[in-house]
């Protein structure tokens, strides 16, 4: 087994715009020839379009783009930008008359971090599916759909740690898997090899880290309102060939990486959803890259942690533990 990128994996271009002032932006994931796909939605409160979709009961055989954005709700127009750059090229499901490219997406709740009221919209969801086709240019980090993320903010965005998106994938023989996640988490982020919190709700002095969940339990009262900013979102790709109903549980395996490295997860106050696709003709065993998922995912949070920069006044981990 070797480590590559995320961007050597086949059949599948992947586009980031982000606007650096209003803190957001979006990441877009485009398969040309479309892709077998499902997701898993364990979240409480996901803001999200066209996913069902991907439940393995419905037509669609194949999708040809995913978007993972800001902005909560209000970032979801995106998807009108991608699909008018893709209709005019000619990618889509043909209708006769023209053709329809099916498009899902999913959104962070990123609105406290810089300018509420400016969000992902239909110019750029146009631009970057513009940029994956002509020059994808993925990396991790603060940008794309991590441009606003951050995480620890059971106690208000004072006390929370700047994260933003981050990827990884291995190879072993044929077989390609990775993950791209958007690390926005109500709680805290733990390396899942060594047990160490290396991200969420800072101390009182702001010079280390406190858990959140020990935060929690002062108190059982009710919290009426935990929407300050959060949802993990995450990509799973492989090139191994399964159909929908296959990817519904690969993608329900990838969240144990997040059950692994977040604390709590899947909260009320979180969307938390993994998307999974199947891009190439590999034959593989669905358990083995499900496991294997898992650890993509565990990761690819370890790499949205440490590739962050600080912003907006919020520190990264390098900033409060070195």
């Amino acid at each position: 087994m070797r480590e590559i990128s995320v961007n050597e994996i086949e059949n599948i271009k992947i586009g980031q715009v982000e606007n650096v002032e209003a803190a957001t932006g979006c990441t877009v994931f485009l398969a040309e020839e479309g892709m077998r796909a499902s997701v898993d939605v364990r979240g409480g409160g996901p803001a999200s379009c066209e996913t069902q979709l991907l439940n393995p009961l419905m037509a669609a055989d194949r999708i040809h783009a995913i978007i993972l954005g800001g902005g909560s709700a209000f970032g979801l127009t995106a998807s009108g930008g991608v699909r008018k750059c893709l209709e005019e090229r000619g990618i889509g499901f043909d209708v006769g008359v023209t053709k329809v490219p099916l498009v899902v997406q999913s959104d962070i709740f990123d609105l406290t971090v810089g300018d509420t009221f400016t969000r992902p919209d239909v110019s750029m969801g146009y631009a970057a599916a513009k940029q994956a086709l002509e020059a994808p240019n993925y990396k991790d980090g603060n940008f794309g759909a991590g441009c606003g993320a951050t995480v620890g903010k059971i106690a208000g965005m004072d006390y929370c740690t700047k994260t933003g998106i981050g990827s990884t994938a291995v190879q072993i023989g044929e077989l390609q898997v990775g993950a791209v996640v958007v690390l926005n988490a109500l709680g805290d982020v733990y390396d899942w090899k060594t047990g160490q919190q290396i991200a969420g709700l800072l101390s009182e002095d702001k010079k280390g880290f406190q858990s959140t969940l020990d935060y929690m339990k002062q108190s059982i009262s009710v919290v009426d309102n935990k929407f300050t900013g959060n949802t993990t979102l995450a990509v799973v790709m492989t090139n191994a060939y399964f159909e929908k109903s296959q990817l519904a549980k690969i993608a329900g395996m990838a969240h144990d990486g997040y059950a692994r490295s977040i604390n709590p997860v899947h909260s009320t106050a979180d969307g938390d959803s993994i998307y999974a696709v199947s891009l190439g003709e590999v034959k593989a065993d669905q358990d083995l890259v499900g496991a294997l998922a898992a650890e993509m995912v565990s990761e690819a949070i370890i790499r949205a942690v440490d590739s962050a920069e600080n912003a907006y006044g919020f520190p990264c981990r390098k900033s409060v533990i070195g």
